[in-house]
């Protein structure tokens, strides 16, 4: 079967979208914690849920009312990189006296401009495909394989690669390669499909004029149940990224266990995440038209019990490390099995003049509302169990994440309605 150039196009732009991620995100915690900002970890992921809650929003509202959204995501890319950077660079400038304010304010910056990016690159892989006569239910999953491809690359490359005799998981060289990958892919996203405006003439509404005909949606009872389990589900999704590899790193501190793998390559070892992603977006096709969306987002649900409950079972030696490993592997699942058939469902249900800005909301309430009150939560968590004056009390934090995870799955179980159902009725 002969592949189109848009698809190959594609390929390329969500490998670089979610290197420039992948460059930081696992790693940043450990790297905070190496200067003195471990007690900090909790407000830079919740930044990045912060910035969520209105920044997609924003630019989806410029890329369906003022802007192709191609230019947008350039434009976003363009102020992430120099800012993401430019933490980078203040970092190695301070040396050993890194300041938390500075530091936190450029970070911030950068993931503001970047966190939009994410339902952007949706936005115009969807109007691409659509322009090549493609169905993006269908071709946009395999597409988007090779942003996770990406993000895999860009940690090993952290985890492995070391500068100045130090590794990229332990240095703010994480944050420049982040930075420069940004505004690799401002340049590239200048050449993809040009994407349509709505600039309706006539009379407009306040809601219409500036996308918040968006919100409407939550007068429909289904739509407001899914983006409100968004936000609950939402809640799971920095809680890893943020505490995982701390809390393999605590291990360090028993001799017995300091050179185990888990410990000493953890970036790596959470790699294996983001591996098990790739296999499972090639399910997605297959799931969604066997299961249905509702079965779909349940399987994901339960997938973060057993997420947070192996990490509380597990230990870096032999056989407890095998834990760990199967928790990264059910990390797929959980991930992708909501959060690309969550897009898929907002594509399919929703008008094209208010499409970018629905993905913005689904964005808002998933990385933006849930992911800040998530992360917030876990930090209390984390702090209440004490876990950096006593690691052995990690455990308990991961069975009370895994708990709340299974209660969202039950009540949502009971709450949604299969759409496919409903159609049929």
């Amino acid at each position: 079967m002969k592949i189109k150039p848009i698809t190959l196009r594609l390929v390329l732009m969500n490998f670089l979208e979610f290197a420039v991620w992948g460059a930081y995100l696992t790693s940043l915690g450990r790297y905070l914690g190496n200067i003195g900002l471990g007690n900090q970890i909790k407000w830079f992921f919740a930044m990045q849920g912060i910035v969520s809650i209105f920044m997609p929003t924003l630019m989806g509202i410029l890329a369906d009312r003022k802007m192709e959204a191609q230019k947008v995501l350039s434009l976003c890319h363009g102020l992430a990189g120099i800012f993401m950077a430019g933490a980078g660079f203040y970092c190695m400038s301070a040396g050993d006296a890194v300041a938390f304010t500075p530091l936190f304010v450029l970070y911030s910056l950068s993931v503001a401009f970047f966190m939009p990016t994410i339902a952007l690159v949706n936005s115009v892989s969807y109007n691409a495909l659509t322009r090549e006569g493609m169905d993006p239910v269908k071709d946009f999953p395999p597409i988007r394989v090779f942003g996770t491809v990406g993000f895999i690359c860009s940690m090993l490359a952290t985890n492995f690669v070391h500068i100045g005799g130090v590794a990229m998981q332990d240095s703010y060289t994480q944050l420049i390669s982040s930075g420069i990958l940004s505004l690799i892919l401002c340049g590239y996203a200048l050449t993809m499909p040009a994407c349509p405006v709505n600039k309706a003439a006539g009379e407009q509404s306040f809601a219409e004029a500036f996308g918040l005909k968006a919100f409407s949606l939550f007068k429909n009872r289904q739509f407001a149940i899914f983006f409100i389990f968004s936000m609950l589900l939402g809640a799971s999704l920095q809680i890893t990224n943020g505490y995982a590899n701390t809390f393999l790193g605590s291990f360090a501190a028993d001799p017995s266990l300091a050179n185990t793998f888990a410990v000493k390559n953890s970036n790596a070892l959470i790699a294996i995440s983001q591996a098990s992603e790739t296999l499972c977006i090639l399910l997605i096709p297959f799931c969604m038209k066997k299961f249905g969306i509702k079965k779909v987002m349940l399987i994901a649900m339960f997938a973060w019990v057993f997420r947070f409950g192996f990490f509380g079972l597990g230990s870096p030696d032999f056989p407890g490390v095998l834990l760990f490993v199967l928790s990264c592997i059910v990390y797929g699942v959980a991930f992708d099995f909501f959060n690309i058939s969550g897009s898929l469902y907002v594509e399919q249900n929703t008008t094209t003049d208010i499409r970018s800005s629905a993905q913005g909301l689904f964005m808002l309430m998933t990385n933006g509302l849930g992911a800040t009150i998530g992360t917030l939560a876990a930090g209390a968590v984390v702090d209440a169990c004490d876990v950096f004056n006593t690691p052995t009390n990690w455990p308990t934090a991961w069975y009370i994440f895994a708990g709340y995870a299974f209660v969202v799955g039950i009540l949502f179980m009971i709450l949604f309605k299969d759409p496919q159902k409903q159609k049929a009725a």
